[in-house]
């Protein structure tokens, strides 16, 4: 015959079985007036969102380049930086004529860098915003002209020598200066220019 479990005892069991399946509060959950955990609080719209990696990392990079700006809007960054690959392209070719004594094609790609009117013109506009940035790319031009000029002579040991003089020109520009695209507003703002429908030089 079953022994009867006394009533005292199904309640005291029935109690603790409550009490072990309600989660206690923890030290991340700080628990309400009640004494019961409290939920967790809503995020509030207001809340800013996490910032950009990407750009955060991009910002201590412009940090530590310590050289001056060149104000410029996309597209015209864009345009600078095809124009100098060409002018890296125009040195290779330079530098394979000179070495074949194939002078037509190195006068040929030294036009490409010379200076003229238009590539004065474009310099002006692209250093509207970074004064003194204008003067030193029309100094790489006006150094090429040596290049040029020696093509035309076929002088070898004279093309090489202003070529030096022209990488020199290049490499201190690139040592002072830095893009900074920037928006059409910005840019009008810091040149009292419109900005441009289409790209320029440099």
């Amino acid at each position: 015959m079953h022994r009867l479990v006394p009533p005292a005892t199904v309640a005291s069991l029935a109690a603790l079985l409550v009490l072990a399946c309600q989660v206690p509060a923890t030290k991340d959950t700080p628990a309400g007036p009640s004494g019961s955990a409290s939920a967790a609080p809503a995020v509030s719209a207001a809340t800013p969102p996490t910032a950009d990696p990407t750009a955060a990392a991009l910002a201590r990079l412009d940090g530590m380049d310590t050289r001056k700006p060149v104000p410029l809007i996309p597209m015209m960054a864009h345009h600078q930086k095809q124009n100098m690959r060409d002018h890296l392209v125009a040195v290779q070719e330079i530098v394979t004529a000179l070495a074949t004594d194939d002078f037509p094609a190195a006068e040929k790609a030294a036009l490409r860098i010379a200076s003229s009117d238009q590539m004065a013109q474009m310099c002006t506009h692209m250093g509207a915003g970074a004064p003194g940035f204008t003067d030193q790319a029309l100094a790489f031009h006006k150094t090429a002209d040596g290049v040029l000029a020696a093509a035309r002579a076929k002088d070898k040991k004279v093309a090489l020598q202003a070529l030096g003089a022209t990488l020199a020109t290049c490499t201190a520009c690139h040592e002072a200066w830095k893009q900074q695209v920037v928006d059409d507003a910005t840019w009008e703002r810091m040149t009292q220019q419109a900005p441009p429908e289409h790209g320029g030089h440099h």
